[in-house]
Order: C-alpha cells, then sequence, then structure tokens
C-alpha cells in the first residue's frame, strides 16, 4: 500500500462528514478546556448542525439520488459482450460465519448483480472479473458466491491489486482493450466509475445496483442510515471533483 494512497485515504476521511464532523468538535472542545467558549460554543455547534444536516433523510436523499438517476439498470439486449467487470467493495474475514455474511451488502448487490447478467446472457465464452483491494479475500468471496449461482471457475477472472478504481480501470483494460462489456457497480458510484473507464479509451455499459436513493417526506426525523446516505454521497461528488482536478 503506498503513502500517497494512504494520504489520500487520510486527507479524504477528514473532509467527509464524519471525519469533518469529528474534526470540528474535537477542535471545539479543545477551545472548551482552553476556556475559549466563544471559539468552543461556534465549533460545537457547527459540527452539531452538519451532524443533523447529514443525518435528515431528506437532505441525504437530495444529494444521492442525482448519482443514482444518472444511469438506468442494465439492458439485457445489450447481450453481445464478452465481460462482466464487478468492482470490488468491502469483505469482513471471519470463517466462523456463513459465505453470505463475509461480504458487505454493496459487494454482495454488485455480484448478484453481474450472476444476473451473466446468467441472462447466456454466452458460453462470457467471462465474469472481479477486481478490488483488500489482498485477494473480497475477490475470493465474491468469486464463492458466484459458484455458488452456478458460475463455474473458468468464467471467472480475479485480480486483487488493484487499491482504487483508476487502478481496476487499468487493469480491465489489459484485459478487455476497447470491447465493449458490462460494468457492475453501485449506482452512486456508477458516474465515476464510467468516466474514468471511457477515459482510459473502454467502452463499458453502466450496470448500476445497490441504489439507496427514496423519495421521503420533508417531515422526519434524522437517522443513522440517512446520514449514511450521505457520507456515501459525498464520498463520490470529492472522488469526481478529485479526478477532474487532475486530470
Amino acid at each position: 500500500m503506498t503513502l500517497l494512497f494512504l494520504a489520500k485515504k487520510f486527507i479524504t476521511f477528514f473532509v467527509e462528514p464524519l471525519g469533518l464532523i469529528l474534526a470540528l468538535a474535537l477542535v471545539g472542545l479543545y477551545f472548551l478546556y482552553r476556556s475559549s467558549y466563544t471559539k468552543a460554543r461556534v465549533l460545537l455547534s457547527i459540527s452539531v448542525f452538519l451532524l443533523l444536516f447529514f443525518s435528515y433523510p431528506p437532505v441525504a436523499n437530495n444529494l444521492i439520488i442525482p448519482l443514482e438517476n444518472t444511469y438506468q439498470k442494465y439492458n439485457l439486449n445489450n447481450n453481445n459482450i464478452e465481460y462482466i467487470h464487478v468492482l470490488g467493495a468491502d469483505h469482513y474475514d471471519n470463517t466462523n460465519r456463513p459465505l453470505s455474511s463475509q461480504i458487505s451488502n454493496a459487494s454482495l448487490k454488485r455480484t448478484i448483480e453481474g450472476v444476473r447478467i451473466f446468467k441472462a446472457i447466456n454466452n458460453p465464452n462470457l467471462k465474469m472479473i472481479f477486481t478490488g483491494y483488500e489482498g485477494s479475500s473480497n475477490l475470493i468471496t465474491n468469486a464463492k458466491i458466484s459458484k455458488v449461482a452456478g458460475i463455474s471457475h473458468q468464467s471467472i477472472i480475479i485480480n486483487g491489486q488493484p487499491k482504487d478504481t483508476q487502478e481496476e480501470a487499468v487493469l480491465a483494460k489489459s484485459i478487455i482493450n476497447d470491447k465493449s462489456f458490462a460494468l457492475v457497480t453501485s449506482a452512486s458510484h456508477m458516474p465515476r466509475a464510467m468516466t474514468l473507464f471511457k477515459n482510459m479509451g473502454m467502452n463499458p455499459i453502466a450496470a448500476p445496483t445497490d441504489f439507496h436513493g427514496k423519495n421521503q417526506a420533508w417531515l422526519t426525523q434524522p437517522t443513522i442510515g440517512a446520514f449514511k446516505k450521505s457520507e456515501i454521497a459525498i464520498h463520490e461528488f470529492l472522488g469526481i471533483a478529485w479526478h477532474y482536478l487532475i486530470h
């Protein structure tokens, strides 16, 4: 794991909602300890406001829905493909748990969507590619689930080297080149992923899954689930901004 990658992760944490709120609260507590009550009151008030703001369901939904609605679900009439690329997500290494509990919800949904497309197209030459970081465990777990669904190991390609979406695109380019393929990832992540893959000169067809946004009444209470949606959306907006900044 490179120093630049770790630095990017560290900086990203503190500009996303949770890290930003924690940083403001900690600095506020520091000023409170130093008896700088005005500064402490301002920083702690901002941190509480941001916590409530990002935890409010209508705010979270309005942040994430524009990302998720960028691409429609995969059209199975797009059957002239040779590859389905499933991007990586989190997993949990614990052999004491069943296979279904060793994979995150996002990763499970991505794998299921990839399997759905694979089975619907029914092409004997079709390959499923699993990429991502965390060693190879996440990929092996995804592959095992695919095998449970009836996909043979000959139809599965796994690689645990890419640390982020950019590196996943570079790897896919070496395998797929400029052929059309189904790109499977979470709906909120799809706009950034499609941009990265297209910039590599590839021809991905979006296959979004793991949707979170929904229309809710404005008269509702803050929730942890809404805060998580806001975190996901802000992470993606920052990723998109970073991509355009360095390009």
